[in-house]
C-alpha cells in the first residue's frame, strides 16, 4: 500500500519548496542567524511574550526551527519545538539547535503534564489539521499551558486580501480562518482572552517603513468600504495570514 499522501508531502518538504527560502543549508556557514534572519513572525513573537529569559516555550510544528533560533539569540534558554519533517528536524539539527525533536504534535503534548509551559506557538499549523484533530491539539495546548500562559497561532486568513492564496498554497492546507472564527475556537477551548492581529509589514529599516506605509495608505479604500457596511470603523483584519493570542 502506498503512503499517506499527506505523509508524502511532509517528507518532501523542503525539496518541494514549502518550507520556505531559508532552508536550504548550503548556506550555513556556522551562524543560523545567516540562515534564518529574523522575520515579521519572531519580531511579533517576541514582542508579545514575557522578558523573562527563563520562560518555558514549545513551538508546536517548528519546522527548521528558524524561530526558535531568533528566540535563542534573545537569550531565552528553555525552549523545545516537535516537527513531523525529518527534513526539517535534520537542518535544525545541523544548525545547532539540539533542542528539536522529530515526532507527532498530539504524542508529544500528551506527554507533557499540566501546566507546565509558559508559551505554546502554532505557527502555520493548525491549517494543517481537520476540525476535529485541531480541537484535541487546542485541548491539550490548553491542558499544558500554565494560569496565564499564552498561545501563538500564525495561520491562514480567509478574510484577507490574498488570503486564499496562502489557503490554497499548500495541499496540506485543511482549513483558513477569520478573526472571528479564531476567537470561536479558541474561546470555546476555555481561553479567557482571545485577540487577532495583521501580519502586516513591520521594521525599522526604510524598506521596512516603506512597506508599511504603502499597505496603510492601500487598504484605506477597503477598510471605509468595510466600515459603511458593518459600521465597525477598527477591528478589521486583512493580511493574508492573521495573528491570533489566546490566554489561559
Amino acid at each position: 500500500m502506498s503512503q499517506h499522501w499527506k505523509t508524502r508531502l511532509y517528507n518532501a518538504y523542503v525539496t518541494t519548496g514549502q518550507a520556505g527560502k531559508g532552508t536550504d543549508s548550503r548556506n550555513y556557514q556556522g551562524d543560523p542567524a545567516k540562515l534564518f534572519p529574523p522575520g515579521g513572525v519572531a519580531r511579533f513573537v517576541a514582542n508579545r511574550i514575557s522578558k523573562d529569559r527563563d520562560i518555558s516555550i514549545l513551538d508546536l510544528g517548528c519546522g527548521h526551527g528558524a524561530l526558535l533560533h531568533h528566540l535563542r539569540r534573545l537569550g531565552y534558554r528553555n525552549l523545545a519545538g516537535v516537527d513531523t519533517s525529518a527534513e526539517q528536524i535534520a537542518i535544525a539539527h545541523q544548525t545547532g539547535l539540539a533542542v528539536v525533536e522529530e515526532g507527532d504534535i498530539e504524542s508529544h503534548l500528551a506527554a507533557l503534564p499540566a501546566s507546565s509551559v509558559d508559551v505554546v506557538l502554532l505557527i502555520d499549523v493548525i491549517e494543517h489539521m481537520e476540525p476535529q484533530e485541531m480541537f484535541s491539539v487546542l485541548d491539550d495546548v490548553y491542558r499544558v499551558l500554565k494560569r496565564g500562559g499564552l498561545c501563538i497561532v500564525h495561520a491562514p486568513n480567509a478574510a484577507g486580501i490574498s488570503g486564499m492564496d496562502v489557503r490554497y498554497g499548500d495541499f496540506t492546507h485543511e482549513q483558513a480562518f477569520t478573526k472571528g472564527s479564531a476567537s470561536q475556537v479558541f474561546s470555546a477551548v476555555g481561553f479567557r482572552r482571545v485577540q487577532c492581529f495583521e501580519d502586516a509589514p513591520s521594521g525599522t529599516s526604510a524598506v521596512g517603513l516603506a512597506r508599511r506605509a504603502v499597505w496603510e495608505l492601500g487598504t484605506l479604500p477597503r477598510r471605509i468600504l468595510m466600515a459603511a457596511e458593518t459600521g465597525a470603523v477598527r477591528g478589521s483584519v486583512l493580511t493574508r495570514n492573521l495573528f491570533v493570542e489566546a490566554l489561559k
